[in-house]
């Protein structure tokens, strides 16, 4: 038995340069970190002595002999990329559900194919468990999503992530002192709006309208530099929330769907109560809101938004990992 750890993912910036429709005409890049939010996947091997060949148990369960009988899009395509057919169980548990903006379709691909090619007895670098999650998710099933998820999910830290018309990346961690990571993280908060959405249906639009929003990703993109000078200089900390503000009221731009009454309400009830500044984790629509905000003002912000559940967390170093492995592999 294999188990791996891949962890959930919250974006600062740059978020929507990270599509094809954008890098492919001019570099994108996002500053990301990894939490310590998990996707877990289990692989055994399955004994001769089952009917089946492949059992895997998610929200569902399939027992199937083939594994073009998978119906889980994800795992049919990791399976036959790493060459692992038959004879095998599979099973996933998460710390947040999906669709709620924390990358978690990418981090499960990221884990599922780290697993699938330990079981194989392969060691394969953070590139490469991200460079096959891209190519699953994006070039085999078509999702029109981006690149950072795959990329904070495989490498962890907090990160900024340049994405390159060649269609290479850049992944180099942001450069600051423990202390201003440490009060980052204190100082931010995260809030569950409630309810799922699918990405892909937001994205698809902003796919599409890009070339009609480039100087407004651009705009986003260039917060990137802004924001890696606050964390490096970490004389006014605040700055961060200000770019965060500046972030959000730019995304709020590209789709009509990135936000809606609930979202804005929320948004402004925590402005208001002393947050510096905040965004909805990933592509918008739900799911979780982030804030910058000072100690002082933290309670006001809690009282606030009394009626979200708050969402504890800390900043995840490291990247997908294997966790366990037994001595019958």
């Amino acid at each position: 038995m294999i188990i791996t750890r891949t962890p959930l993912r919250i974006s600062f910036c740059g978020g929507g340069t990270d599509l094809p429709s954008y890098y492919s005409n001019e570099q994108g890049a996002v500053v990301s970190s990894s939490i310590n939010k998990y996707i877990y996947i289990t692989i055994n091997r399955l004994s001769r002595y089952f009917d089946h060949k492949i059992s895997l148990k998610y929200s569902q369960t399939e027992l199937v002999n083939s594994v073009d009988e998978v119906r889980h899009p994800i795992i049919r395509e990791a399976m036959k990329i790493t060459g692992v057919l038959e004879n095998v169980e599979i099973t996933s548990m998460a710390d947040i559900p999906a669709g709620t903006g924390l990358g978690s379709s990418s981090s499960y691909a990221v884990g599922l194919l780290h697993a699938l090619h330990s079981f194989k007895g392969e060691s394969v670098s953070a590139g490469r468990l991200a460079q096959e999650a891209c190519r699953i998710e994006i070039e085999m099933l078509g999702d029109p999503i981006g690149k950072q998820d795959q990329y904070i999910a495989a490498y962890g830290g907090i990160c900024h992530i340049r994405f390159n018309p060649d269609e290479s990346v850049f992944v180099d961690p942001v450069i600051c002192s423990y202390p201003t990571k440490k009060t980052l993280q204190d100082n931010l908060m995260i809030f569950f709006t409630g309810g799922v959405r699918r990405a892909g249906d937001i994205l698809e639009v902003q796919k599409a309208t890009t070339h009609q929003k480039m100087e407004v990703l651009r705009q986003m993109k260039d917060l990137c530099v802004d924001m890696i000078e606050t964390l490096r200089d970490a004389a006014s900390l605040s700055r961060f929330g200000e770019i965060l503000h500046e972030g959000w009221s730019l995304k709020r731009t590209l789709v009509d769907t990135i936000s809606n009454d609930s979202i804005n309400y929320y948004y402004d009830e925590a402005r208001k109560a002393g947050a510096i500044g905040g965004k909805v984790l990933g592509a918008g629509g739900g799911g979780f809101l982030l804030f910058y905000v000072e100690p002082h003002k933290r309670n006001q912000v809690r009282q606030a938004l009394a009626d979200l559940p708050e969402l504890p967390f800390m900043f995840e170093p490291q990247g997908s990992k294997v966790i366990y492995i037994s001595d019958d592999i």
